[in-house]
């Protein structure tokens, strides 16, 4: 019962608010930064951010966030970041992971990536429905976040405008896609493909980074430039 009792946690509105702000931020944060984002005073951001890490949704360490060493650098301040460990609640208990390890294991073995593509494929493309190819990476994002890959720009040098590749911090297959990597994360390239729509201007392509789903967005047009 430990992932419910985590998860009731987030019932308290500063608490989830602050957890959402860091999960969000992709990095570190301080208590300063999380409090302010959050609107409370920094001992009430502290409190919760500890509770947060006590159950085990958040990590801590510590870290100068002056930037600076050495003397006259200040103490290191406390930082939290996502917990890399996932929580899920079943009433009654289900075990959908195994099944999908299994079924993962088999499709290997029987060397299906082809056939498992072309699944995806077909599903993205039936959960897109009659709808258009997304129009562009803002509208891709949107269809992202709401299936929960959580999406986010990646700027050179902090230059939003210059900005033609989206990541997504989330995988939602990321329990099984670490035992089967490239028949999950090409199954995971394919269902993209057919949500956003493989004629559309919005491309995905595979870039693996530890950490984040193996899947990249860009803008096509831009590409063909």
């Amino acid at each position: 019962m430990k992932d419910i009792d985590a998860i009731a946690v987030l019932q308290d509105p500063v608490r989830r608010r602050l957890y959402e702000y860091v999960v969000a931020q992709g990095r570190e944060v301080g208590r300063n930064e999380a409090a302010e984002a959050a609107g409370v005073a920094r001992t009430l951001a502290a409190h919760h951010l500890d509770k947060l890490t006590q159950v085990g949704l958040l990590e801590s360490g510590s870290r100068r966030l002056t930037g600076r060493s050495g003397p006259g650098a200040g103490r290191p301040a406390k930082v939290y970041t996502r917990a890399r460990g996932e929580r899920s609640v079943s009433l009654p208990a289900r075990d959908y992971r195994t099944a999908a390890e299994l079924l993962a294991e088999a499709a290997e073995r029987a060397g299906l990536d082809a056939e498992l593509c072309a699944a995806a494929r077909r599903r993205g493309e039936g959960l897109r429905g009659s709808a258009e190819p997304c129009g562009g990476l803002a509208e891709a994002m949107e269809v992202l976040a709401a299936r929960g890959y959580e999406p986010h720009v990646e700027a050179p040098d902090g230059d939003e405008e210059a900005a033609r590749v989206v990541r997504m911090r989330n995988c939602p297959f990321h329990a099984v896609a670490e035992r089967f990597p490239p028949l999950v994360c090409g199954m995971n390239l394919a269902l993209l493909e057919g949500l956003l729509g493989a004629d559309g201007p919005v491309r995905a392509r595979m870039d693996a980074r530890p950490g984040e789903c193996c899947v990249v967005l860009e803008d096509s047009k831009n590409n063909e430039r």
